[in-house]
């Protein structure tokens, strides 16, 4: 990866990302978008796009910093064997992504179960308005506040086998992970 001025304090500002509680970012991305907020005139309050910003941002530190510590601890020599073997500058990055893959499917199915399973930004942006922008989440939490307990530990299990299953079976994505490497130009 290639050094800039700066480049730690940006991986700390990402890393730091990262833990932001999601009602928190709810709130900020709340106070953008109200009406009279800065952001007010592009109506994305309350609507499924302005939910689907709101996890899009709280997702890329986790997507930025799992990926670049992947491809950062790929071994150092792969760039120096591609370049002795005549790689591009191109077709070394392309062997070191290819090393990176797996850590890097494994960000995008983390950042992916964490965008499911949050509950502030959904409830801040969305406002859980039912048939429109109620989420699992949204719903577990509206359940709950009834006194819907059966209903909510339902709601609970489904959210969870869908994150498990997801988590299953992109792990169990090993032999597309080295198909994919067998292909590198190095």
């Amino acid at each position: 990866m290639k050094e800039f001025h700066g480049k730690k304090m940006v991986k700390t500002i990402f890393a730091t990302l990262i833990g932001v509680p999601t009602v928190s970012l709810g709130l900020l991305l709340f106070i953008l978008l109200v009406r009279n907020g800065p952001f007010g005139y592009l109506d994305l309050l309350y609507t499924v796009q302005g939910i689907s910003i709101g996890e899009a941002l709280l997702v890329i530190p986790i997507i930025v910093s799992f990926t670049t510590s992947a491809i950062e601890s790929t071994d150092i020599r792969l760039r120096d064997l591609a370049r002795t073997l005549g790689a591009s500058e191109m077709d070394t990055s392309i062997a070191i992504v290819r090393e990176a893959l797996e850590p890097m499917v494994l960000a995008v199915v983390a950042a992916f179960n964490r965008a499911f399973a949050e509950l502030g930004i959904a409830m801040m942006i969305g406002g859980n308005i039912e048939g429109y922008t109620r989420v699992l989440t949204t719903a577990i939490s509206l359940q709950t506040a009834m006194g819907e307990i059966p209903l909510s530990i339902a709601l609970s299990i489904v959210l969870m086998i869908v994150v498990f299953t997801l988590t299953i079976v992109t792990r169990n994505f090993d032999f597309i992970i080295k198909v994919f490497r067998r292909k590198t130009p190095v």
